[in-house]
């Protein structure tokens, strides 16, 4: 049975996945370990994984032979090769939320869930205290909340102002389940950009998710 996420086991080299199922499971191999566990050549696997570490998702290091000789290379698992690999994710997240409200009550994911929004708030103000300007803030919020799973982008319309564009929201089926984290979630932003921002959602039947649009006027406020 395959460890790695089908999404991705989709879309890489099928000997990519061999390579990284390997490593997964045994925790980091030898190259020469590695090509005989895989049943090819040792400068294959070899460059399978100079790739993959080109691309961030191995380690490479050198350990001393156990008999005479030069250090062996040796490959492992970079922190970025996580992502490639199943989660709870957030359907265990929405049972947790749904658990909490059956035993304490039908407040209570929605305090969790304003305490998750207070929590981000501050980690990620000090990062933005250090901007120069207002578009400088906003376009660190949309890198700092694409590094948490979304997918966006930005843009500048002269005559309306800055906008951050989210075409993916990790949380969007938690916010379907408790909307009132929709406004916390604004209210967070609000909080870390000083201003106020319009939120508003365009929906596409093509696609799953609406795309969400936050704008932020910067007339007279660069």
């Amino acid at each position: 049975m395959p460890l790695f996420h089908p999404v991705f086991q989709d879309l890489i080299k099928p000997q990519w996945v061999a390579v990284l199922q390997e490593l997964k499971l045994s925790g980091g191999l030898p190259a020469s370990e590695l090509s005989r566990r895989l049943e090819v050549s040792y400068m294959a696997v070899k460059q399978q994984c100079e790739e993959l570490k080109k691309i961030g998702y191995l380690e490479r290091s050198r350990v001393p032979r156990t008999v005479v000789g030069r250090p062996e290379i040796f490959y492992n698992l970079s922190d970025k090769a996580d992502w490639l690999f199943p989660s709870a994710g957030v359907g265990f997240s929405i049972e947790l939320l749904d658990a909490t409200k059956a035993l304490f009550g039908d407040s209570t994911p929605d305090k969790l869930l304003f305490q998750y929004f207070q929590k981000l708030e501050a980690k990620w103000q000090p990062v933005l205290a250090k901007s120069k300007s207002l578009v400088e803030r906003a376009t660190k919020l949309a890198s700092l909340r694409e590094k948490e799973g979304g997918f966006v982008r930005c843009g500048y319309d002269p005559e309306t102002g800055f906008r951050i564009e989210e075409f993916h929201n990790p949380l969007q089926r938690i916010f379907e389940r408790y909307p009132r984290a929709v406004a916390m979630e604004l209210r967070m932003i609000e909080q870390l950009l000083a201003t106020k921002v319009t939120r508003r959602e365009v929906s596409d039947a093509r696609s799953g998710q609406p795309k969400v649009i936050f704008d932020v006027p910067t007339l007279g406020n660069p």
